[in-house]
């Protein structure tokens, strides 16, 4: 994903004069057992049938129309459904099509109006039944054709987690993550081909994980158990220095919490983490939900890689890294919804471009170590408003053999919100 296009399109609109014309089905491991009349009806009167080669496998007794197999990449197909627009048109799907699946991609080029939707139960729902979990209480995520480290912060001691596998190795890949974090003692179960003549159950711990048989077609339920050394990202900001490898340049666990607290994630947004240095800020505003994104801007080839490097080991690998120094890195970015300014506010015209990239509504936290930065920051918050606020913390540290209190340096933060575009302010 390009930190330049790193938003998801906007849905089309739900308003639509077309009478529904294509329908999506589900369909499950049972095949044609599993479809009721009116699904069997829209797959028999389609002209066009999309799927994959297995769906259209499993459906071929009732297709009557030309098939298509889904192409890589499967947008190519997009294209030849639309261009059917008024006919009946039949995409085959997995189960529950809007569960992880194609039917929230479709949505995106055609209205609700003109789909119906034919659902069967997803992996899902199917797993929690075999296992007798409740689905509300469990945690759900997809590794099909995603990094396996997203799972990484949903390892809570525990917690149950159901996951679509990306094909029959990520079980396996999935216990030396869990080994090698120290939750060996976690227990995985695979369950796969469920609802068909394939279903097949398995379990096994993590430490004594010797399973290399899998089907691709397998959901793993993974009952998570922390060992004394697991490493547990924390839920709430202000993760421990230690979670980030560094050379010094790191926004520190309390003013970090401060950096969080100013900046007001809100679902679905963009941060830029200008100066990101080891790229806590960023990592840390993923974290705190799945929706949010993040762009880290960064001059130094090292210090951008070690910011993949933590992205990656806290699990949030998609985490936009640009190398280049700011403002001129800047320059046809996807537009933020905040900024953070950690490192660099001192450089003639960031500030400047920070305040110009803002949508009204923005958020612009500054963080400053030095008189001159501070002197800065004074004078941006005379021109555009908002807070200042200076925080000194001190440690307990030796001296001899005993200990007093060892004072950090003071930071200074400046914390705006963007209110009238029209006024520049």
């Amino acid at each position: 994903m390009s930190a330049r296009d790193i938003l998801s399109p906007p849905p089309v609109s739900s308003l639509s004069s077309t009478a529904p014309w294509l329908a999506i089905v589900g369909v499950g491991e049972d095949g044609l057992d599993g479809l009721n009349a009116a699904a069997r009806r829209f797959v028999e009167g389609a002209d066009l049938v999309v799927g994959g080669q297995r769906h259209l496998a499993l459906a071929a007794p009732l297709v009557k129309g030309e098939a298509l197999v889904w192409p890589s990449p499967i947008h190519e197909a997009f294209p030849a459904i639309l261009a059917r627009r008024g006919t009946p048109v039949c995409v085959l799907a997995s189960g529950d099509p809007f569960c992880f699946g194609i039917g929230s991609v479709l949505a995106q080029h055609v209205p609700p109006a003109e789909f119906t939707v034919m659902a069967q139960p997803s992996a899902f729902s199917l797993a929690a039944a075999r296992l007798g979990w409740a689905l509300q209480d469990v945690a759900t995520i997809s590794l099909h054709g995603r990094p396996l480290a997203r799972i990484r912060p949903l390892l809570q001691p525990g917690a149950r987690i159901l996951a679509l596998a990306w094909d029959g190795t990520t079980p396996a890949k999935l216990a030396a993550l869990l080994r090698e974090g120290g939750f060996g003692a976690s227990r995985i179960t695979m369950l796969e081909c469920l609802g068909g003549p394939r279903e097949r159950i398995r379990t096994a711990t993590a430490a004594d994980f010797a399973i290399s048989d899998s089907s691709p077609l397998v959901t793993i339920a993974l009952e998570v158990v922390a060992g004394r050394e697991a490493r547990v990202i924390p839920l709430a900001p202000g993760l421990d220095d230690g979670f980030f490898a560094h050379d010094g340049q790191i926004t520190k666990r309390e003013i970090r919490a401060l950096a969080l607290s100013a900046l007001a994630p809100r679902q679905g947004e963009l941060l830029w983490d200008v100066g990101a240095g080891s790229g806590s800020v960023g990592i840390e505003w993923m974290l705190r939900h799945p929706s949010l994104k993040a762009i880290a801007i960064e001059a130094k080839e090292e210090r951008a890689a070690r910011i993949r490097a933590n992205a990656e080991a806290l699990g949030v690998p998609d985490l936009a890294v640009v190398r280049g120094e700011a403002p001129a890195a800047l320059a046809g970015l996807t537009p933020p919804s905040a900024i953070f300014i950690g490192g660099g506010a001192s450089r003639p015209g960031v500030i400047e471009a920070c305040w110009q990239a803002l949508p009204e509504g923005g958020r612009l936290v500054v963080h400053a170590v030095t008189l001159e930065t501070e002197t800065l920051l004074t004078g941006a918050q005379a021109r555009y408003g908002g807070d200042l606020l200076r925080c000194a913390l001190e440690r307990a540290e030796p001296i001899g053999r005993f200990r007093g209190w060892r004072a950090a340096m003071p930071v200074m933060q400046w914390r705006v919100e963007k209110r009238c575009v029209s006024c520049g302010m």
